[in-house]
């Protein structure tokens, strides 16, 4: 499994803006709404913030993984999201983080969505790979690395 069956060119954030977990939440999902205007950005900030009162998906070595499943979601979607300047998202070890991946499933999908969200745990836990991530000077170079991935 590729990351980059799930993942599309215009789901990839090279600069997150962001400076708190909320804001965060708020960019990642921003770009799924433009693709599905059928989902409210609202509800869907809302699923992940009952994921996250749960526990925190910051978990850690500068990474966050957003995740949550909706009823009206046909497919999986990945955004992949970069902070330079790092957030607090409350992560397991106190760091900021400075990679981002939202990882949002359809209902009906739970072993798909586990698979990949231990797949991204897995390319992320490569501190290469982390340091490409974060070296990746746009988009394009973001696209090209996650899409081989």
């Amino acid at each position: 499994m590729k990351l980059g069956e799930y993942l599309d060119k215009t789901m990839i954030l090279p600069e997150l803006t962001a400076s708190t977990k909320e804001e965060v939440l708020a960019e990642l999902v921003a770009p799924v709404i433009a693709a599905c205007p059928q989902l409210d950005a609202e509800s869907v900030v809302n699923v992940l913030r009952e994921r996250e009162s749960l526990g925190t998906t910051g978990i850690g070595d500068g990474i966050a993984i957003p995740h949550g499943k909706l009823d009206n979601l046909d497919r999986i979607i990945l955004v992949a999201g970069r902070s330079t300047g790092g957030v607090d998202f409350e992560a397991l070890d106190f760091k900021l983080c400075t990679i981002f991946f939202l990882v949002l499933a359809p209902e009906q999908v739970a072993g798909m969505h586990l698979r990949i969200l231990a797949q991204i745990s897995r390319l992320l836990k490569d501190p290469e790979f982390r340091s490409s991530f974060l070296s990746a000077p746009d988009a394009d170079v973001l696209w090209h690395l996650l899409n081989n991935a």
